[in-house]
């Protein structure tokens, strides 16, 4: 072999080595993930680290600013994150209760907080799940008032005012993507609820109040659901309803009809074509900027994605997948091309990079 060839041979055998001990988080189009709030976890890929400020958290959204509002179902509390990354307890106490409403946010008790949606001018809306309520801390005076519910659990106001509006634990929250509505699973009334906040009324949008399993096609508002336990609006108008004893995923279209259209039905868990996904007891779900669906698939401790593009479920964290450990993650939230997953076991919240 001349000189110039053993030259060249050897720059190929050095570009190889570099290659292949370049750390997988320097390649420009792999998923990462990093620890937003809390400790790193055993399996992680490196030791678990100190404890947590948060305790059981289950949900997450962001202001307009940047900033995170974290309920917690555990602790009681509500924490805002700010984007200087200062975290600070801004309603709520480990007592449970129905108080605080014409008062400070921080005098506040709940009961059981599920999930946390924020306004176009900063509202904090608050699933109040087992006070049967929906809450609002107001961000300019930082005071806290019911905005749906009393407090009793029930079912009425459908047509009516939010004054007349009753729920039976209203687990999950979310706005559209026009903020003009809440959407709520109304989880024990086996019904989605829609909150229309200019004209402050309430109608059924899915569910009769009876279990069961809806047939393809059918009018959503006629239709029976097994257990709604999450709900969001993706841009198209469609409005996606996630079921927990059902381990599945079905969608409400613009003319109201309502189709299953992820998971078997059977608790287990397969990635694939998305009618042969199999889910267990998943608890919530966002959508990102091209209509993927997020799912926090409790008892499989991951995290799947559901692309209606694909007709596909996939796996992205958990399960050995981007060498994260969950334990009963509850809460997911898609913000300015991340996705923030809601460690719920592990007391904790994590951010991840998509691909675009």
């Amino acid at each position: 072999m001349s000189f110039k060839m053993q030259r060249m041979a050897n720059l190929f055998l050095i570009l190889a080595v570099l290659l292949v001990g370049m750390p997988p988080a320097a390649a420009a189009e792999q998923e990462t993930f990093d620890v937003l709030i809390g400790p790193r976890a055993a399996g992680d890929g490196e030791a678990a680290t100190g404890m947590s400020p948060l305790e059981y958290p289950l949900g997450i959204d962001f202001n307009r600013k940047g900033d995170a509002v974290v309920v917690e179902l555990g602790g009681g509390r509500v924490h805002r994150l700010s984007r200087d990354g200062n975290l600070k307890v801004i309603a709520g106490s480990p007592t449970s209760g129905y108080a605080g409403d014409g008062g400070p946010a921080r005098d506040a008790l709940f009961a059981d907080m599920h999930n946390v949606a924020i306004g176009t001018s900063g509202e904090i809306y608050i699933s109040d799940s087992s006070n049967h309520a929906i809450r609002q801390i107001d961000p300019t005076t930082g005071t806290i008032s019911t905005l749906a519910g009393n407090g009793q659990e029930g079912f009425d106001g459908d047509r009516g005012t939010l004054r007349d509006a009753r729920f039976r634990k209203p687990i999950c929250i979310s706005l559209t993507p026009d903020k003009k509505r809440l959407l709520v699973a109304d989880i024990n009334n086996l019904r989605i609820r829609e909150i229309d906040l200019d004209d402050r009324s309430v109608r059924t949008l899915a569910g009769t109040g009876k279990s069961g399993v809806p047939n393809d096609g059918d009018l959503a508002t006629a239709s029976r659901l097994v257990d709604p336990r999450a709900v969001a609006a993706d841009a198209r108008g469609n409005v996606y309803v996630l079921e927990r004893a059902g381990h599945a995923l079905r969608m409400i279209d613009r003319q109201g009809r309502i189709f299953t259209v992820a998971g078997t039905g059977k608790k287990g868990f397969a990635d694939g074509p998305a009618m042969e996904a199999q889910f267990a007891e998943p608890k919530h779900l966002c959508i990102d900027d091209r209509d993927r669906v997020y799912i926090a698939d409790d008892k499989n401790e991951a995290i799947r994605c559901y692309d209606p593009q694909t007709g596909s479920v996939s796996t992205v964290l958990g399960r050995g997948e981007r060498g994260a450990t969950l334990k009963s993650p509850h809460g997911v939230c898609f913000h300015n091309g991340k996705l923030y997953v809601v460690d719920s076991g592990n007391h904790r919240v994590l951010r991840m990079t998509l691909k675009r």
